[in-house]
């Protein structure tokens, strides 16, 4: 599927693309996008419950700036809840990429490493698969389709998922039963539901997904409510519904994982677009 999203104030719009069919891995899923001319006031990363690879084909680089002033260029890796804080903006012109949105409990296996180890930060894709990732961002480029390109990015997948080990079952039931409760479970219930101890969960969880359980049921209640907002929710009916104690604390949330009210969150294109990037399924 391919769709073309115009964002408020800007002369051409994106293109967006998504996978026909599924891909081979479950907890995998792509969108492509290209976007024309520059991204002029940067593009501001919404945190979101996943390890996020961007591979890009373009012939120029984007640089995405961290609050610190830290820079990398081109193909990105980047931990769950990656921009927290609105801290980080992606500049370019004429960008092209495959984005990959890994769950956490699979990232491991395909990246060959914990998500813990990025501590939701950003590192170039490069870091992690050296002469790889130049490889296929130049193969990339070279596939006229989109539909082609999700088929070599999905068999880069499935070649490296299939060399490496998954996370204990216990932390990948856990991690499924805070997404399927939108963040809505309680650690302690969690722990309890397993058998093991808060501390057990709370080690075994944090190195291997790279959250600690309530930071990550934090960041999907947080994901759940902004899109929420976005699709047009009421703000006083999205923070009840997500389980927040009243708007203010839903405005406080908002504000402390994206630096930004509420309202303005919803116009920002890294959110609009994910109902043609990644449209829900089932």
């Amino acid at each position: 599927m391919r769709s073309t999203v115009r964002q408020r104030g800007e002369t051409a719009g994106w293109d967006v693309a998504n996978p026909r069919r599924p891909g081979r891995v479950a907890g995998v899923r792509m969108a492509g996008f290209g976007v024309p001319g520059s991204l002029a006031e940067g593009l501001r990363i919404i945190p979101h419950p996943a390890m996020m690879v961007a591979v890009e084909f373009s012939a120029t680089a984007s640089v995405a700036v961290d609050g610190g002033g830290r820079r990398q260029r081109g193909s990105l890796v980047a931990g769950p809840g990656f921009g927290y804080g609105g801290a980080v903006r992606v500049w370019g012109e004429n960008v092209e990429c495959v984005q990959i949105r890994l769950s956490p409990v699979i990232a491991g296996a395909v990246l060959g490493m914990p998500p813990s180890e990025l501590d939701g930060t950003m590192t170039t894709l490069a870091n992690l698969w050296g002469a790889e990732a130049s490889r296929i961002a130049e193969r990339l480029s070279e596939a006229p389709t989109w539909e082609q390109r999700f088929a070599l990015a999905d068999a880069l997948v499935v070649r490296r998922r299939s060399t490496a080990a998954s996370v204990d079952p216990e932390v990948t039931w856990a991690w499924n039963r805070i997404v399927r409760s939108r963040g809505r479970v309680r650690v302690e219930r969690l722990a309890s539901e397993l058998g093991w101890s808060r501390k057990r969960l709370w080690s075994r969880f944090g190195s291997q997904i790279g959250l600690t359980p309530k930071r990550a049921a934090r960041l999907v209640r947080f994901d759940h409510a902004a899109h929420r907002l976005v699709a047009g929710h009421d703000p006083a009916t999205v923070a009840a519904e997500v389980g927040f104690a009243d708007q203010s604390h839903l405005h406080r949330d908002i504000v402390a994982f994206t630096a930004a009210t509420p309202s303005a969150m919803t116009g920002e294109p890294f959110l609009t677009i994910d109902d043609k990037a990644w449209p829900v399924r089932g």
